[in-house]
């Protein structure tokens, strides 16, 4: 096949990947389902020959910036029925937004599903700090909403004035989601305190406070929400984050209590 049929192939291009995204969180659940609503420290590490320093001559002047990535982890496992599309699955035009329970089904293009035609994400980003490490870039970032491993299509930065539009309309996604309290059990405090006194230990006290924002969160699917006696797991780092429903006197308020913090063997 010559270039100019490559170039003309109906329906598919192809992108490079130019780096890859390193998060304490190597699972999708508990991954925030939009950016910068937790303040997630993670990396984003370029690859040749994109990991130059000259391409990123001038970025430390923005504050925020556009990530494009793809949505991998959309293809380890196949088991919805309302996935707009991946390498096994023909396209479906409807999904079912977490936001709105679960129970209802909108276009997939008005939504910001991950299950999409393109298997592209977009999201926005607080840019921490540059560094170079062995002569390749890495970008230290705030508020992803990217899994551990993630590939990395693109970075741009974020203009205020041409971005941020003020008068927008959110349609169902007006507000940000309620948070849910968090309650640590006496035994998760106690892990938790061992975990960070420990000379070897990954976890620090920011770890800490990080695990409580994102199961606040609220990851469980929403079909799950009302079954008060199941346990979930949130890996973080290489640690199994285990939580549930808490019984509380408020019918109103439901929290969510952090059971355990347990180091993988």
């Amino acid at each position: 096949m010559s270039q100019e049929e490559l170039l003309l192939t109906p329906n598919q291009i192809t992108l490079p990947i130019i780096g890859y995204h390193r998060s304490p969180l190597s699972q999708k659940f508990g991954i925030p389902r939009q950016p910068n609503l937790v303040a997630l420290s993670s990396v984003i590490e370029f690859i040749a020959p994109y990991d130059t320093i000259d391409a990123f001559e001038g970025i430390e002047a923005f504050s925020h910036l556009w990530i494009t990535w793809h949505t991998h982890h959309n293809h380890l496992k196949q088991t919805s029925q309302d996935k707009a599309q991946t390498i096994d699955n023909e396209f479906k035009p409807k999904v079912r937004p977490p936001r709105l329970g679960g129970n209802t089904k909108l276009g997939v293009f008005a939504t910001r599903s991950t299950y999409r035609p393109s298997q592209i994400g977009l999201s926005v980003v607080k840019l921490i700090k540059v560094e170079v490490v062995s002569g390749a870039v890495r970008l230290h970032i705030s508020g992803a909403d990217m899994v551990d491993g993630t590939p990395i299509i693109d970075v741009k930065p974020y203009i205020a004035y041409s971005d941020a539009i003020t008068e927008a309309v959110s349609g169902f996604a007006a507000d940000k989601p309620q948070l849910k309290p968090v309650i640590l059990s006496d035994n998760a405090k106690q892990q938790l305190t061992e975990a960070i006194d420990q000379p070897s230990s990954q976890l620090t006290e920011e770890d800490g406070d990080i695990i409580c924002q994102l199961i606040a969160q609220d990851p469980r699917p929403a079909y799950r929400q009302k079954q008060s006696e199941r346990v979930f797991y949130m890996r973080y780092k290489d640690y199994d984050i285990c939580f549930q429903t808490h019984e509380s006197l408020s019918a109103e308020t439901q929290s969510l209590i952090i059971v355990s913090i347990t180091a993988l063997e």
